[in-house]
């Protein structure tokens, strides 16, 4: 039986970057620079033919990075590409990312005709002021027209990306914000907290810094998501995910529960044939190794040796993902999914009972109240939840 797969396709451009964003993203490049990187993109997925009939491709995520600067017709090089690989599935899950003041209704059109059937909106607030001291190019405006072309479209699958503890947000502004959000009623809302990283624009910048929401209303904020969430219908699956009933996210569920997939693009991280490993991240020179494969291929290489060579040199990091390490991603994901981790399905992976492995720290914490079990499946309550790095760091293994 072939075995399910995901993909995942970086496009590392966008019209400005953000002041928080640290993603592997180029402002400002022109039509050539998208072109050659394409081109390489579509190289880097035909390496793959030696083992893809081996797999169904469930669900495909173009990400960023801002896909929607592309022509549209780069998308459907990179669908059609696919398609010519891979056996995709009859009825995927296919997703693209786009951004307000990036949206073109002609091209939604053209997406949805090339398969399309997710389209993830990055909107983050939709308090103007805030928008503008994250760097966003948009403003709330802008996304609600960007929206409505979405649906217009004929899009019925669509999330919305917001985030709290942001410079200048306060409870009022946040509560709005996910109040207008769950008006235009999207299937799926996804909540993530700030984190200032390192050498990003905002990590500089004093006087946002001085702006950000202390650590108290930040939990605050993470518990009204919860309270007006669900009010509005949406479930929370994992920890910053809502959806409405049967629209979870089927291509993060696959990060979450182990499965395998493949990241093609500058920068991409993959799970694929028991080994984690990460694509360079210098466009130049990943276009002149995919270059190469492409001169390879038409010149009729040794498929497998083609791809062994190339694989070589477009990756900074490999990683074999041995038992224990499997172990661990399987705890410290699952439990990142209100569903938390299956007893049984543990067993089948890795032929060793769950409590076996983990039987103290799991009582531990159930008698303290931060998780809980019906037998077989194991979950962190909403105490868990709000200390769950301090719990996860117990799943560790000792080596």
């Amino acid at each position: 039986m072939k075995k399910n797969l995901s993909l995942y396709v970086h496009i590392p451009f966008c019209v400005h970057k953000c002041a928080y964003c640290d993603f592997l993203s180029f402002e400002n490049r022109n039509l050539t620079d998208h072109m050659q990187y394409i081109t390489a993109l579509c190289n880097e997925i035909s390496m793959y033919k030696p083992f893809a009939d081996r797999y169904t491709v469930k669900t495909i995520y173009i990400g960023g990075g801002t896909p929607s600067v592309l022509d549209e017709v780069m998308i459907e090089s990179i669908l059609n590409t696919i398609s010519n690989v891979f056996q995709v599935d009859r009825f995927p899950e296919i997703t693209i990312e786009v951004n307000p003041g990036t949206i073109k209704y002609s091209n939604l059109l053209k997406y949805a005709e090339y398969g399309v059937n997710r389209v993830s909106i990055g909107m983050q607030s939709a308090d103007d002021r805030i928008l503008k001291n994250l760097g966003r190019i948009h403003n709330f405006e802008q996304f609600v027209e960007g929206y409505n072309d979405v649906r217009r479209a004929g899009f019925k699958n669509i999330n919305v990306d917001i985030m709290s503890g942001v410079p200048g947000q306060t409870i009022h502004s946040f509560v709005d914000t996910l109040t207008r959000v769950t008006e235009l009623k999207p299937e799926h809302i996804s909540v993530y907290s700030l984190q200032v990283e390192e050498g990003t624009p905002l990590s500089e910048n004093q006087e946002l810094l001085r702006l950000i929401p202390d650590e108290e209303t930040d939990r605050q904020m993470y518990a009204m998501t919860k309270k007006v969430l669900a009010a509005c219908g949406y479930k929370r699956y994992e920890i910053s995910n809502y959806s409405q009933p049967g629209y979870e996210s089927r291509h993060n569920s696959v990060y979450w529960t182990g499965g395998e997939y493949i990241g093609f693009g500058l920068g991409a991280a993959s799970y694929f044939k028991g080994e984690r490993f990460s694509n360079i991240k210098d466009i130049e020179i990943y276009n002149r190794i995919c270059e190469d494969v492409r001169e390879a291929i038409t010149g009729n290489a040794d498929p497998f040796k083609l791809y062994e060579s190339a694989a070589s040199r477009l990756r900074t990091s490999t990683e074999t993902m041995y038992i224990d390490s499997r172990i661990e991603e399987y705890m410290f994901l699952g439990l990142r999914m209100m569903a938390g981790v299956s007893r049984k399905e543990f067993r089948l992976r890795f032929n060793k009972d769950m409590y076996e492995v983990y039987g103290p720290v799991i009582n531990k914490y159930v008698d303290e109240g931060y998780m809980e079990t019906d037998g077989d499946r194991v979950w962190l309550t909403d105490r868990g939840i709000d200390v769950s790095n301090y719990i996860l760091s117990d799943f560790i293994l000792d080596r």
